[in-house]
Formats: C-alpha cells, sequence, structure tokens
C-alpha cells in the first residue's frame, strides 16, 4: 500500500513559479516510477511528468517542456514539481501517482496503482 499526499498548490499569476511536493509512505517508492497529472474542468486527465525509481530518466509533456521540471528524494520519500512560466492554461488539478515496481516512467496514467487527492494550481492571467 501507498499513500500520496500533495501540497504546494495555490493561486499564482501569469509568468510565476510554483513548487508541488508529493510525500510517499510505503517501502516501495524507490522501486516506483512516479509521475504527475492534471485535470481542468470539463477536461480529461493529461499526463505532465514523470521519472524513473532512480531519478534518471524523466519524461515531459511537449506543453510544459523547458517550464517544469520533476525530480525526487528517495531518501525522504518525496517527489517535486517545479513550475516555472506558469500559464493560464496551466489552471488544473494537480496529482501525484506511483507506479509500484515499474523502473520505467510511463505516461498513460492506466500505468498507475496509486494517487494522491490532488492540489489545486490556479493561474491568472
Amino acid at each position: 500500500q501507498v499513500q500520496l499526499v500533495e501540497s504546494g498548490g495555490g493561486l499564482v499569476q501569469a509568468g510565476g513559479s510554483l513548487r508541488l511536493s508529493c510525500a510517499a509512505s510505503g517501502r516501495t517508492f524507490r522501486s516506483s516510477a512516479m509521475g504527475w497529472f492534471r485535470q481542468a474542468p470539463g477536461k480529461e486527465r493529461e499526463f505532465v511528468a514523470a521519472l524513473s525509481g532512480s531519478g534518471g530518466s524523466t519524461r515531459y509533456a511537449d506543453s510544459v517542456k523547458g517550464r517544469f521540471t520533476i525530480s525526487r528524494d528517495n531518501a525522504k520519500n518525496t517527489v517535486t514539481l517545479e513550475m516555472n512560466s506558469l500559464k493560464p492554461e496551466d489552471t488544473a488539478v494537480y496529482y501525484c501517482a506511483a507506479d509500484v515496481d515499474q523502473f520505467f516512467p510511463f505516461l498513460s496514467s492506466s500505468h498507475y496503482d496509486y494517487w494522491g487527492q490532488g492540489t489545486q494550481v490556479t493561474v491568472s492571467s
């Protein structure tokens, strides 16, 4: 069993930055690929970023590439999403997800076994 708790969301002006954190419980964290997804009102959940258990392999959605950075600290069981140059279209609920015992960071949400409750990010124009 893995529990994920996101934090760090909020309201920011366009061009600003936010840092999201995901705290994970469970001994399988180091062997789990981790991902961030988001869901805007009226839209389907979409992939944002993911990284492997070691943190050596990362993947990003084209819409956030160059602006967002995903990282992890396996000693602290945390995953972080640094978001810079935020745009109004980044407004969404952001979810942290764990793909247990999977090294490769997949883009599809169907691969992920555990999800956090989500944290709201609102970017004003």
